[in-house]
């Protein structure tokens, strides 16, 4: 049966670290990391590095930054957990796909996804994690893109919340259960 567990926090909150030790936890070596960065810069390209190298090593990882349920369903074999790291680079990167087409386009092409998503893991019988960040609790962006972004991934994080079996904040690398499931 299939399992969603959501990891949300801030920027250095400890999601990814936590959400790593979990799915070692659940399935060892049969994990695949679902992977939304693009190393566009420098700076980005150090950042995946230092993500790769702190994962296992039996670990698969699946580069997917649009149309990750597509990509996972077409992995063999399937692996019993999925980390999927995470839904704040694939928000910006759908908003930036359809830069122009407007915030209820935005918001219709993540929400596709997310649905994409969750139907994948349960038709293959896994155990999602997905990690993404809590941007609503800082100032209001300054810019339209900006607020667009906040708000088109907020949303997205209330629907994976709904539809999670359980949810973690993380703060300060501690994690607080907001749903047990």
């Amino acid at each position: 049966m299939s399992h969603i567990t959501l990891i949300l926090g801030g920027a250095r909150s400890g999601k990814s670290t936590y959400a790593e030790e979990l799915a070692h936890t659940l399935g060892r070596d049969n994990v695949l990391y679902i992977a939304t960065a693009e190393a566009l810069d420098q700076e980005m390209q150090e950042r995946i590095a230092r993500h790769r190298a702190q994962r296992p090593a039996a670990w698969r990882t699946l580069e997917a930054p649009l149309h990750p349920a597509r990509a996972l369903l077409a992995q063999r074999p399937p692996a019993t957990v999925i980390l999927f790291d995470c839904l704040t680079m694939l928000v910006s990167n759908i908003l930036l796909a359809h830069e122009g087409e407007g915030e209820a386009a935005v918001d219709a092409a993540v929400q596709a996804e997310i649905r994409e998503l969750t139907a994948a893991a349960a038709q293959l019988d896994a155990h999602l994690i997905v990690v993404s960040n809590e941007v609503g609790l800082g100032l209001v962006p300054d810019n339209a893109l900006g607020r667009v972004y906040r708000d088109v991934l907020g949303r997205a994080n209330q629907t994976l919340a709904r539809t999670a079996d359980e949810v973690i904040f993380m703060v300060a690398g501690l994690p607080m259960t907001i749903k047990e499931g």
